[in-house]
């Protein structure tokens, strides 16, 4: 989700936040927004011109719900988001079951929300190719060029290296690049980046969430008419919502209550554009828990 930036101390980041561009007192234990401004940052995985549309909805709903201004911005490295936690430069942000793991590790963000697809908490990762290609499974793109969606990504990524592993297709020594070959496997900005290589000829299939091909969300209607579904592979734990640690409990509450309201159905078409899906409480534990082992297997795999 995709572009404004602005300008902090901390650097670019892809969250959403009530927060100064300051960093916060350390011996503050607890800091809020209040008076302050709500900083909020979108992963660049969508067209740069439709991102623009909902980061100007976003900040309007939230500004009016909280009571304090609003900015929406997106940054290129999802790095940035952990610093963002980390310094107090950022409040909340929109990332995926992957990003939340390292953010938690830290110690640096709660989970706040997380997304219902269908009454669902996760949904499928897809591997697309364009329609006239012959491939029937990932089984017959050996020694073939692919894209991830990125270094990251859950859906784009994590989930389909563990298929992958699971297989047997991949190792965790020669990773990847020992099935598809070297120099064979790229890895995008987000999901847009790992499908135009498709569409150009680059790769022959990326890794994506389903949405971004059943659903009008990332791509055109033409695109997307080019492209088909060749395997597919989950659970994956649907993107999370989540909020710095280090925020007021108090503050942590207004933030879930003003991002529940777009739920309602005179927000959800903002709320369908933004978060993809419904938004809910949700365990953080058991939300998380399907891709450790997952998140383990890339960690100690070559990225090539």
């Amino acid at each position: 989700m995709r572009l404004n930036f602005i300008s902090c101390a901390a650097g670019s980041v892809f969250l959403m936040g009530f927060t100064a561009c300051s960093p916060p007192d350390p011996g503050d234990g607890e800091s809020g927004f209040s008076e302050r401004r709500l900083v909020v940052a979108l992963k660049p995985d969508k067209d740069p011109d439709r991102m623009l549309e909902e980061k100007r909805s976003l900040e309007d709903h939230l500004s009016t719900q909280i009571g304090v201004p609003v900015e929406v911005f997106s940054p290129l490295s999802g790095s940035v988001i952990q610093e963002g936690f980390a310094n107090g430069t950022i409040d909340l942000a929109y990332v995926s079951g992957t990003d939340m793991v390292h953010a938690r590790e830290r110690g640096v963000a709660d989970l706040l929300l997380v997304g219902e697809i269908d009454g669902k908490t996760s949904y499928t990762s897809y591997w697309v190719t364009l329609r006239d290609k012959p491939y029937e499974g990932i089984e017959d793109l050996r020694g073939r060029p692919i894209a991830f969606s990125s270094r990251t990504s859950t859906s784009g990524y994590v989930i389909p290296l563990w298929d992958l592993y699971r297989k047997g297709l991949i190792d965790a020594e020669t990773g990847p690049a020992g099935f598809f070959g070297e120099g064979n496997v790229f890895y995008g900005s987000g999901y847009v980046s790992a499908v135009n290589r498709v569409l150009d000829g680059e790769a022959e299939a990326a890794a994506v969430s389903f949405y971004v091909l059943e659903e009008d969300r990332h791509l055109t209607g033409e695109q997307r008419d080019r492209l088909r579904k060749m395997a597919e592979q989950g659970p994956v734990p649907t993107h999370v919502i989540a909020v710095r640690a280090s925020l007021a409990d108090g503050d942590k509450e207004r933030l879930r209550d003003a991002l529940l309201v777009l739920n309602d159905d005179e927000h959800h078409d903002l709320r369908d554009a933004v978060f993809t899906s419904r938004i809910v409480a949700a365990d953080e534990d058991e939300h998380l828990a399907g891709i450790s082992e997952a998140m383990a297997l890339a960690r100690r795999m070559p990225a090539r």
